[in-house]
């Protein structure tokens, strides 16, 4: 009978293959990336701040190469949701929106970030997946107004990360 052996497989998942989604081939020539993270491929090395008032400043469309702290040397201005645990990395950015839009943050890893005005948070108003092979992995969308924000990186497991925020066209 085929019921039992099927019995089997339901009751112990572990048996089953796991399935790889991270295996990609990509192509020789570069994959386009999303209107306005054009920027994303020229990236500027920069060293995370430890609080609000060291917080790095990211200039708006342009790729960086960030340098993270370990955890417990981060004095976060709004306790992330998901903070990582000792061993994990993050940081503290700013970055000043001269026109109200949407922006994205794009991340090379998939780290908790959270963007405040002074200590209230914004509201993302989209998360998505980067495009395969382009080294983006992580994109989340707010619509946001003028003024200077945070970006607060948490739960990154790598001391470096690729990141970057853009205004939509």
């Amino acid at each position: 009978m085929m019921l039992i052996p099927l019995l089997a497989l339901a009751v112990a998942p572990q048996v089953m293959p796991a399935m790889d989604h991270s295996t990609v081939t990509c192509p020789a020539t570069a994959v386009p990336l999303p209107a306005g993270l054009e920027g994303w491929t020229r990236k500027q090395a920069v060293r995370a701040g430890a609080t609000a008032k060291v917080a790095t400043t990211l200039p708006l469309g342009v790729g960086v190469s960030a340098t993270l702290l370990p955890t417990p040397k981060i004095a976060y201005a709004v306790r992330p949701e998901k903070p990582g645990g000792s061993v994990s990395n993050g940081g503290i950015f700013a970055f000043t929106i001269p026109v109200a839009g949407r922006y994205r943050v794009a991340l090379g890893a998939g780290a908790w970030i959270d963007v405040l005005s002074g200590t209230t948070a914004a509201t993302s108003i989209s998360h998505a997946h980067g495009p395969d092979c382009t080294g983006v992995r992580k994109m989340v969308d707010f619509n946001l107004k003028p003024g200077r924000y945070l970006l607060q990186v948490a739960g990154n497991a790598s001391a470096t990360l690729p990141l970057m925020v853009a205004r939509m066209p």
